[in-house]
Parts: structure tokens; C-alpha cells; sequence
């Protein structure tokens, strides 16, 4: 589905609720997976929490996860220490081109017997789950904290214990720190400390209800609507001062564009700083909030500020490459762009292009960034339906706040 997506009148107000995050709602199921004294409420609605889901749940030997990348991480973690049982975990094509060989090495590592159908070093993978009783394992720490925290999850339940040593500079460490806070709350024990996380072995929590905060990630793109916007206030329901999300960053970098965000009985108020004046170019490093990169860059590119983002190197192995992605398409609407495997840089014309078609490579990040940029230009997003991997509700939710759109 190709949508056209403009606004009539370039100012937005509403008040919108946003699914349950997908990164506290999949380190959750993982969790009560293997704990069933947890409850969870106001799960994430998106096909990574529902793969993940159906995936814990499968009785069958062949598990297709698609192109949830989460879920792919997490499950063979999970599958890996399940004793009597043998699976196949496979995803779409994009997935199968995605590297998984460093979790694949630690687990294995600790006594796991994974290996691979097709390609080494990438799904899909053989899973014989086995009892572990090893309890320390190390991996370089500059790689995808989906990898660290697969192994945090899993810890508690296995015999001895884990102990993760984590070599070199930590990277997204805001994702680290989400699972340890999570598993701390629910009555695990988990330490980071340094380069160094543990977690104690335990056979049974107390009961425990937890309510999912919705999802940061997803609020970005309202956050670039009302930097957009000529005028505009929108509000969130479910968002805490208090956020374990590392992307509440939001927040603080969007000041940056003129975004005041307000706190408010268990919501966040989006608003205009007034008599703000624009900078003409911004440095940003979001080693820690790698998923802003998309929204930020097309934010700069609407309001024709100059950008040089740093901290981008897991961009590379997401759903596409991010940052290739994102050069072809800005340079379509009308920006000049350089990538390095680290960073990004934007350097605006002073002049964006109507009606450019943009491809989205079954990227739901990449729809979503963009699709604010109708607030200055008419602009269409090939493949629309991608939102549903993480945020189902998008386009309901830009209707709600005036958005035309219009399938071509």
C-alpha cells in the first residue's frame, strides 16, 4: 500500500494513546515465560510482541518469527535452555541476512547446541535445548544490547546462575539497564556493575502484576510532528517522568527543536517553547538511543537544520541498513548526506521536494520518521502496512490529529 500523506494546515492538537512498549512488553514474555507468577497489562499491540508471543507458546518444531528482530534474539536464548525440545527458528528474508553469531557463540559457549541451517553466523538456526549449569560467559560490549539482555533474562532461571562480562565500551546502555530494572523490580537479583552483570539463580518469584508503559520509541514521531508543526500541542497517555525506556532521551533532545514536554498525571504534554529561535546545526550522540536516528535526521530536514549524528553503528544490522536507507531517501526529497559505518551527517539545500516516493524496506521505523514530514510537503510512503511491526495504530492515530491521507 502506497500512502499520499499531507496536513491542511500545518497545526496539529489532540490527545493520543500509544501501545504498550514493545521493549519492556518483550523482555515481559520472555519472563513470565519462564515464571508464570507474572502478569502482564497493556501489552505492546505490535507484530514483534505478537511473533514473540506466539513463538513462547508454539508446540511446533518450526518456529517463523519473520522479520521481529527481538524476537529472534530473545527466543533463541529461551529455546537454548529448554530440555526435550528441538526447534527450528527461522524469520523472513531480511532476517536471515541479519548476523546472530555472537549470542549464538555465547550461548554455546555455556553448554547450548544451536547451530546453523543455512548460512553460519545467521538465522535460521537448529535449537537443542539443554540444562546449563555453566555461569560466565564474555562478549565484546559494543554490540546490540538485545544480545546482553537475551542473556539477562534467561539468567535467573538457569541452575548457578550467570555472570556476563561485558569487553570494551558498553554501548545502548539505556537498554542494559531497562532489563535489569525490570527483572529487580519483579524480585531478581541483578547487578551491573563496570563491564560486569550478574544474576543470582532463582526457582520461584512472588506473584506480580505489571503494567506496561507505552512505548517511547513509538512517541518520537509526535515529537517531530510538533517540531513540524507551525502550531501544535499533542498529549500522550501511559508516560512517566521515571521512564526505564532509555528512549525517554526524547525529551531532553527535543528541546533542542523547540519541544517542551510537560508531565502530567501519568501523561506527557508535547508544546511549543515559546520565543524559541532554531540552531542552524546540531551534533548528537545516540550511541545510547540508536532507534531516535530516523526521526531526528527528518526533523532536521523539515525545519532545514544541519545535523551530524554519532553512535550509529547498530543501524547497519536493524531491519535494513538505516543508515544507507536513510542517505537514498533524504537525498530524494533534497539533502545532501554523507554516512560513515558510525554516523550520518545532513547538510539541508534549503528546499525539500513534493510527492517523493518513499521507500520504507520493510523498515516500520522508516515509515513512521517520515510520514511527519507531510506537515511541510506532500509526501507518499511506499509499503505503508510496516507500522504494524511495532506501532499497528500510526495511521489511525495521524487521522486523529488531522493528517490527510490518501492510498495511491
Amino acid at each position: 500500500m502506497k500512502l499520499n500523506v499531507q496536513h491542511p494546515s500545518q497545526e496539529v492538537n489532540g490527545e493520543l494513546t500509544i501501545t504498550g512498549s514493545k521493549s519492556e512488553s518483550n523482555r515481559l514474555l520472555v519472563l513470565q515465560a519462564l515464571y508464570p507468577q507474572i502478569e502482564i497489562k497493556n501489552l505492546s499491540n505490535s507484530d514483534d510482541s505478537q511473533f514473540t508471543q506466539k513463538g513462547l507458546k508454539s508446540k511446533s518444531n518450526i518456529i517463523d518469527i519473520h522479520h521481529a528482530g527481538t524476537a529472534m534474539r530473545f527466543l533463541t536464548a529461551y529455546f537454548a535452555i529448554q530440555p526435550h525440545r528441538e526447534i527450528v527458528l527461522t524469520g523472513s528474508k531480511r532476517m536471515q541476512e541479519r548476523p546472530i553469531k555472537l549470542l549464538v557463540d555465547a550461548l554455546n559457549g555455556l553448554g547450548a547446541d544451536i547451530s546453523y541451517e543455512k548460512e553460519p553466523g545467521f538465522p535460521p538456526l537448529s535449537i537443542r535445548g539443554k540444562e546449563i549449569t555453566s555461569d560466565r560467559v564474555s562478549l565484546p560490549a559494543n554490540i546490540s544490547s538485545q544480545y546482553i539482555s537475551a542473556l539477562m533474562l534467561i539468567a535467573p532461571s538457569l541452575k548457578n546462575g550467570l555472570k556476563i562480562d561485558l569487553i570494551g565500551e558498553t554501548t545502548s546502555v539505556p537498554y542494559i539497564k531497562m532489563t535489569q530494572s525490570i527483572m529487580n523490580q519483579l524480585g531478581f537479583e541483578v547487578a551491573f556493575d563496570g563491564n560486569q552483570i550478574a544474576v543470582k539463580p532463582i526457582a520461584k518469584i512472588e506473584s506480580n502484576l505489571w503494567t506496561v508503559e507505552s512505548d517511547w520509541s513509538s512517541a518520537s514521531y509526535f515529537y517531530s510532528t510538533v517540531a513540524l508543526a507551525l502550531k501544535g500541542k499533542i498529549t500522550l497517555s501511559n508516560y512517566f517522568e521515571e521512564s526505564k525506556q532509555g528512549d525517554a532521551a526524547l525529551a531532553e533532545i527535543y528541546e533542542k527543536f523547540g519541544v517542551k514536554t510537560t508531565y502530567s498525571d501519568g501523561k506527557i504534554i508535547l508544546s511549543e517553547i515559546a520565543d524559541f529561535s532554531l540552531p542552524t546545526d546540531l551534533r548528537i550522540d545516540l550511541k545510547n538511543t540508536p532507534d531516535l536516528a530516523q526521526t531526528i535526521v527528518v526533523s532536521c530536514l523539515g525545519l532545514n537544520v544541519d545535523c551530524k549524528l554519532t553512535g550509529l553503528h547498530t543501524l547497519k544490522i536493524k531491519e535494513t541498513d538505516r543508515l544507507a536507507a536513510l542517505k537514498i531517501e533524504t537525498e530524494k526529497l533534497g539533502a545532501q548526506v554523507e554516512i560513515t559505518d558510525n554516523s550520518l551527517e545532513l547538510v539541508n539545500t534549503g528546499k525539500i521536494n513534493h510527492n517523493i516516493s518513499i521507500d520504507t524496506y520493510n523498515d516500520h521505523r522508516m515509515a513512521m520518521a517520515f510520514a511527519p514530514l507531510g506537515l511541510k510537503v506532500p509526501i507518499n510512503i511506499n509499503n505503508a502496512e510496516v507500522v504494524s511491526k511495532s506501532y499497528p495504530d500510526f495511521w489511525d492515530d495521524l487521522k486523529k490529529i488531522d493528517f490527510d491521507q490518501k492510498i495511491i
